[in-house]
């Protein structure tokens, strides 16, 4: 399943806290992106479509909550980014953008432990 940047906005918003209402749901993006009730309300029906939130009914309103966990959706966008731009290959990413953006000492620090835990295993 795809979702888009547009869609995940309403996908962060449920991520922070669920169940929402649309309202809430609305409230919510409309103060981080300048779209109206009715862009949200289609971007909320298109993530139902895709299985991506349910709705359930509670007290007589729609309670929202999302079914894909954001850990999934962090996995399956940067393996697309991934694959799409370099092959799939880690280490030309980690090169590119140490060539185009100048790497904090920090940085390299949590690389080379990563690189170390990596070969722990």
């Amino acid at each position: 399943m795809h979702i888009t940047e547009a869609e995940s906005q309403v996908m962060d918003a449920l991520w922070r806290e669920s169940p929402r209402s649309a309202e809430s749901i609305v409230a919510d993006v409309t103060a981080r992106q300048a779209w109206g009730e009715a862009t949200v309300k289609t971007l909320i029906n298109r993530l139902l479509k895709k299985k991506a939130i349910k709705s359930e009914r509670v007290d007589g309103r729609h309670q929202y909550r999302p079914l894909v966990a954001r850990e999934n959706y962090v996995q399956a966008e940067s393996q697309d980014l991934l694959d799409r731009l370099f092959g799939g290959q880690l280490a030309p990413l980690v090169a590119h953008f140490a060539k185009h953006r100048a790497l904090k000492p920090a940085e390299i620090a949590r690389l080379k432990k990563l690189i170390e835990d990596l070969d722990d295993d």
